[in-house]
């Protein structure tokens, strides 16, 4: 009887409990307390209205002299597959020359209007001799080259008499969250509208493919093939151009923001090509040190070590040691996001500029020139520094007090050394003073700009420092 009683007491508490859980539950939803993940149920809807703005594109390039072995590595669109008939006919052929490949690639594309223009990669087209895009319905068009920019591997092209285009529609990547649903439309070894949905992964990415890297990084699944298709948000917008894969890494893919192609789209549909705006200056990013010596509460903002004679900066009064904190209001944190916005600001344009002078706030108004990439960058290190890992300044006062050396002192400094670089194994140290490089005397950062150049080719450099505490020092430095 004891035992039938607790079991008539338990069943009428269940509910009760359940509904006490219910309550709580509901209770953390409401109060934002608990946050509930879910896939989409489908995404079904997204893909249909979404596939008539996307295109398949496929070139023909002519490749000189083009061998058997060549062909071997780049003659099939799907994979670097054998083919045994030319393996074993071809050393046979005709009498044995070498002669011109047709080489055959596929890629991706979007429309972006009624009237025929379309975004892909530059790889995708670059060279070609011929150009075709076959559009969702399967029709087929030649294309002509409207414009291309390597810098950022984007092109566009246009098809004529194609009718009741469906263009996409652009979205705002800045908008775009880590951990939010994309989706991936394109053809990915030839399989045309192929769908592929996964989450942003990262924002930001540096992967090495050029001055203005600043990836998505997504698990959408991205092939060969994918190259300049879109990657779209849950309202079928392009926030995103499928463009680099790691083969090594499966799953990881990266897309350009559309936010950094729409002025490069907008200057190649109404020129063809793509101008860049030019500040005039050398940079650096701020070290938490350096950071703490101008008097800056956060690593912040970029450090003007070097303004080139009559560019845009010096003639509006920017200085060595300026710390640029934003252009046109948009804040900029490291070398590579200043770089980014000067690039994407219109030639002539009057850009505001907010920068830190001796502690104080400085607002300077900066028309901008045009920037020849093949021989200027906002960083003024040469490569031959940049690969042994070493960063310099010209000498100051305020800097010579802050190391304690003597103002006077010729040389330049060392503020900061690359983790794992030839510098670093060679024990050179912020702080020290480069007072000759192979024994010719180094006066200022143009100087040393200028021998280490001239050194390149050499296996060693010898570098004559002078450190706080121990002298002078002869440090060498071994090329690998």
């Amino acid at each position: 009887m004891i035992k039938s009683k607790r079991k008539s007491i338990a069943i009428r508490v269940l509910p009760l409990v359940v509904a006490l859980a219910m309550i709580s539950w509901n209770t953390l939803l409401s109060a934002g307390n608990v946050y509930a993940f879910s896939a989409p149920e489908s995404f079904s809807q997204l893909a249909e209205s979404a596939k008539p703005g996307v295109v398949n594109i496929r070139t023909v390039k002519t490749i000189k002299g083009g061998s058997p072995v060549f062909r071997h590595f780049f003659g099939s669109p799907f994979g670097n597959k054998r083919n045994p008939f030319d393996e074993f006919f071809g050393p046979f052929q005709g009498n044995g020359q070498q002669r011109d490949f047709k080489q055959r690639s596929l890629g991706s594309g979007f429309l972006i209007d009624k009237d025929g223009y379309i975004v892909t990669n530059n790889h995708v087209i670059e060279d070609a001799d011929q150009i075709k895009v076959i559009l969702a319905d399967d029709k087929e068009f030649d294309a002509e080259l409207v414009g291309r920019d390597s810098k950022t591997d984007l092109a566009l092209i246009h098809i004529k008499g194609a009718k009741n285009l469906d263009p996409l529609e652009l979205g705002d990547s800045d908008d775009l969250k880590v951990g939010t649903w994309v989706v991936a439309i394109g053809s990915p070894f030839g399989l045309e509208q192929t769908v592929t949905a996964g989450i942003v992964s990262a924002k930001g990415r540096i992967i090495g493919s050029g001055p203005y890297d600043d990836f998505i990084q997504t698990d959408a699944s991205i092939n060969p093939g994918n190259s300049g298709g879109p990657l779209l948000n849950m309202d079928g917008e392009v926030v995103g151009i499928n463009t680099a894969i790691i083969a090594s890494g499966q799953g990881i893919g990266f897309a350009i923001p559309i936010n950094l192609a729409r002025g490069i789209i907008d200057q190649l549909k109404d020129k063809g090509e793509v101008t860049r705006g030019w500040l005039g200056v050398g940079i650096q990013d701020l070290t938490p040190e350096l950071a703490e010596y101008y008097g800056l509460k956060a690593k912040e903002g970029v450090l003007v070590t070097q303004v080139f004679d009559g560019d845009p900066a010096g003639k509006a009064g920017i200085q060595v040691n300026d710390v640029i904190l934003s252009v046109d209001g948009k804040r900029v944190a490291t070398g590579r996001e200043l770089s980014s916005v000067i690039a994407n600001t219109a030639v002539g344009h009057k850009t505001a500029i907010e920068l830190i002078r001796d502690g104080r706030p400085k607002s300077l108004t900066v028309t901008l020139a045009k920037r020849d990439d093949d021989d200027k960058g906002l960083t003024t290190q040469s490569r031959d520094s940049e690969e042994m890992g070493i960063d310099v300044t010209d000498l100051d006062s305020d800097l010579a007090r802050r190391f304690g050396i003597d103002g006077k002192e010729n040389g330049v400094l060392v503020t900061d050394i690359k983790e794992d670089s030839l510098a670093q194994e060679a024990d050179i140290r912020p702080g020290d003073i480069i007072k000759e490089i192979n024994r010719a005397v180094v006066k200022d950062r143009n100087d040393f700009i200028d021998l280490m150049k001239k050194n390149k080719d050499k296996a060693s450099i010898q570098l004559l420092i002078k450190r706080r505490n121990a002298g002078y020092l002869v440090v060498k430095i071994e090329r690998k």
